[in-house]
């Protein structure tokens, strides 16, 4: 194992960047837009170029490193091949391994990004110690990573761990942005808490303080239930059933040690690992019901570690 190793973390924003020591202490960090005119053409030379420069900056020869990670937010095959991203205006369905590793002279793996956090996650964040690892993120969607023996599941089309897409109602009256009906992504995403919380404050005269909000975010909802406001509690508590449920379907198929929650929706923090925790014994295989669960650490993080963590073969 060489010293070194490189974690990138694509966004449609910025580009996320990490070198490392390859036994997983972060030296540096830093980032660089995320430069989407032309198709992208520009985002693989940006991104070998600050590679190359930070190793002249830290006096480092390439055969030093042992690669670069790189988690893109689309779907992968054979950590080399981005079919989509439809967030970068068009970049998609090329080797991006090759492409990337002729511009900078060092061997390259991809991943998708989702999978990326799980894989830093697992390395040293929330799941760390763990092998079998399901991680989710809770954000405007909902993603997630599925690890089995330390090893990323990507499937045939490299769509596993699309945890958001999950059909957990039949009765669905609004659309995913996949285009299909009853996604989880509806219901335990920040956009699918707010729509339970609307629902609610229409069908109920019930005194609470979501109704002083002029837009109601998903916060708002979490903090007034943990303030004991029991119209939030209920929107809090649907929530945790349509994700507890989902994770126990889940884990019937992977039979994973730990359970991370990530994104924005996390920072909720104990209420919402406990709520969840609880939704998922009641619905899980009974051997499975006394699976971990734990909140992520790495924050926006995660996606540089499991980069660096994708290129190492351990």
């Amino acid at each position: 194992m060489r010293e070194y190793a490189f974690g990138v973390d694509l966004g449609g924003t910025t580009v996320k960047l990490g070198l490392f020591k390859t036994e997983g202490i972060l030296i540096d960090k830093w980032e660089i837009p995320t430069r989407t005119e032309n198709n992208g053409e520009q985002l693989l030379p940006d991104i070998a170029l600050s590679i190359t420069n930070k190793l002249s900056e830290f006096n480092i020869d390439k055969n030093c490193v042992e690669g670069i990670g790189i988690g893109v937010p689309g779907a992968v095959l054979n950590g080399k091949y981005v079919k989509r991203c439809v967030n970068l205006n068009g970049w998609g369905d090329f080797d991006v391994s090759e492409k990337l590793s002729a511009f900078v002279g060092i061997p390259v793996e991809v991943v998708n990004d989702a999978n990326a956090a799980a894989l830093g996650e697992m390395w040293q964040g929330g799941a760390k110690g763990y092998s079998n690892v399901i991680f989710v993120t809770l954000g405007t969607g909902v993603g997630g990573g599925i690890i089995v023996d330390g090893k990323v599941l990507t499937g045939q089309h490299g769509a596993a761990g699309e945890i958001g897409h999950i059909k957990i109602k039949r009765d669905a009256d609004f659309s995913c942005g996949c285009g299909k009906k009853g996604c989880l992504e509806g219901y335990a995403s920040a956009t699918g808490i707010v729509r339970y919380a609307y629902e609610l404050l229409k069908d109920s005269q019930e005194p609470t303080k979501l109704r002083e909000f002029d837009k109601l975010e998903a916060k708002d909802v979490f903090n007034l239930a943990k303030e004991g406001d029991q119209v939030a509690r209920k929107v809090t508590e649907l929530m945790y059933d349509d994700l507890g449920t989902a994770l126990a379907g889940i884990s019937c198929v992977t039979d994973p040690e730990i359970i991370v929650l990530g994104g924005g929706v996390s920072k909720a923090g104990t209420i919402l690992l406990e709520g969840v925790r609880h939704a998922f014994e009641k619905y899980a295989f009974p051997a499975s019901e006394q699976t971990q669960f734990s909140l992520a650490s790495l924050g926006n993080d995660a996606g540089i570690y499991g980069g660096a963590r994708l290129i190492m073969n351990i």
